[in-house]
């Protein structure tokens, strides 16, 4: 699946075709340069979600999380900072992973080995004109 943004007014639009196409996946890897969009996509995702939480990336908390409209948790890692892959075991890691709610994770190429093997990998590249080409 490819989506196609040209231009911020269109995100809106763009995370509820994401949506649309999450199936029953809970666990997302997005991959890209940094300033792709990774978090302005996850941001908008999000609140087509219904989070009504201010939503930032979790550089230092390394783990936000969120409710959803219907009340369901929602997790959104960033491992840009990581050293180890056991930095993010420790902080409970596999029990977000494998508890059936949306995880979103930015830089996931940080913990290739500990990614389970049904995540989405989701990439956001920068097309001509400053469009965001997602790719998942």
């Amino acid at each position: 699946m490819e989506i196609k943004i040209n231009g911020i007014e269109e995100i809106g639009e763009a995370a509820a075709k994401f949506i649309d196409e999450m199936g029953k996946n809970t666990v997302f890897a997005f991959y890209g340069k940094m300033g792709a969009g990774k978090t302005t996509f996850i941001k908008a995702v999000c609140e087509a979600l219904g989070v009504t939480d201010v939503i930032n990336s979790p550089t230092f908390a390394i783990v936000n999380e969120y409710l959803s409209g219907a009340g369901e948790p929602i997790y959104h890692f960033d491992f840009y900072r990581i050293k180890k892959e056991q930095e993010v075991l420790d902080i409970g890691y596999e029990d977000y992973v494998y508890s059936g709610n949306i995880c979103f994770m930015e830089w996931p190429e940080l913990i290739e080995d500990i990614l389970p093997e049904d995540a989405v990998k989701v990439t956001i590249e920068e097309g001509d004109g400053g469009c965001r080409i997602i790719r998942f």
